[in-house]
């Protein structure tokens, strides 16, 4: 693994973690694994939470490598300059039979030239500014972690564990992974992507003032069937006329934009409410709870009620009843 001055150290324990409880749960018959530090920093380099990791100078790693591992953190656009670490990454790639990096760290990779004409994903808030500087990588914003080739990016911060577990699979079969994972209380495979928790609506308001009023009016009336027809009175525009503006304007359709939006008001009233799920559906505008719940899956990968017992922050009494939603009860 290499490191750098400011990096995350979840990025960099995470995966060591996994692997070294591999190693405990392997037994003698097995090949165990090997971490070693590199770093243009050497020989102490300070993470940014403070946290130090010991590691020998760039020149140390030499030879054949198995799995070169680059974390990310909050300091990756520094090491982004660091012409030399980027060259290093490159060259060192050449001699390794994998390469993976854990969040921001796949810019890295990006900036070596080692995902060209690749499909790769990073953290879902900078997915859209990795598409952007690198174009010639296929960015994906959803998925816990992207296998292509020889390549393993993964994406937001402690989805390096579930691609180190991801990697021992490989090596080592599902038994070691499974048993790794149990150890560590944690999925072997995560329910879902990393949509799910990406901000509650991610989308902007349109400079266009009409446009803009339109999407007002939709957060206002979420509860009601909002025909696109309707929407473009509330714009004072044609409907084919706001289909074509609006799609300009704000990058999506107008039903999609209504789907998008109901789905983030209903993400919040599981995060904050006690609300049953077709309380929830109706009061989001879904006209019945099967369309509720084929909308959410098919936008988060998740079931209402696992979102919910993931990410249910407080309920009105104050306190949390995770088995209040048992499995038959009504909705």
């Amino acid at each position: 693994m290499v490191v750098y001055t400011g990096a995350m150290a979840l990025d960099v324990t995470g995966p060591i973690e996994v692997f070294d409880t591999a190693n405990r749960l392997l037994g003698p018959s097995g090949t165990p694994y090997r971490a070693d530090f590199v770093s243009a920093d050497a020989p102490l380099v300070r993470m940014s939470s403070g946290v130090v990791v010991g590691a020998s100078p760039l020149e140390a790693g030499q030879g054949p490598i198995d799995t070169l591992l680059v974390p990310g953190g909050w300091s990756v656009g520094n090491a982004l300059r660091d012409r030399a670490l980027v060259s290093w990454i490159g060259e060192a790639a050449a001699r390794s039979r994998r390469v993976a990096s854990v969040c921001g760290g796949s810019f890295l990779l990006a900036e070596a030239g080692l995902l060209d004409g690749r499909r790769a994903t990073t953290h879902w808030a900078y997915s859209e500014a990795m598409a952007g500087r690198y174009p010639d990588v296929t960015v994906d914003a959803e998925p816990i972690f992207v296998w292509d080739g020889p390549f393993v990016t993964s994406a937001g911060v402690s989805t390096g564990i579930d691609m180190a577990l991801a990697l021992v699979e490989a090596d080592h079969g599902s038994a070691l992974a499974l048993e790794t994972a149990r150890f560590l209380v944690l999925f072997l495979k995560r329910h879902g992507g990393q949509s799910q928790y990406s901000a509650v609506l991610d989308a902007q308001f349109a400079d266009h003032p009409p446009i803009r009023a339109a999407q007002e009016w939709i957060l206002d009336n979420l509860d009601n069937p909002l025909p696109v027809a309707e929407i473009a009175r509330q714009a004072n525009m044609s409907q084919r006329n706001f289909a074509r503006v609006f799609r300009r304007e704000v990058g999506t359709t107008p039903g999609q934009y209504v789907e998008r939006t109901r789905i983030a008001r209903a993400r919040e009233l599981l995060e904050t409410t006690d609300l049953t799920i077709g309380q929830i559906a109706g009061r989001c505008g879904f006209a019945a709870t099967e369309t509720f719940f084929r909308s959410f899956g098919r936008t988060l990968g998740l079931t209402p009620k696992e979102y919910r017992h993931h990410f249910q922050v407080i309920s009105p009494s104050g306190l949390i009843d995770r088995h209040h939603e048992r499995e038959g009860s009504p909705v």
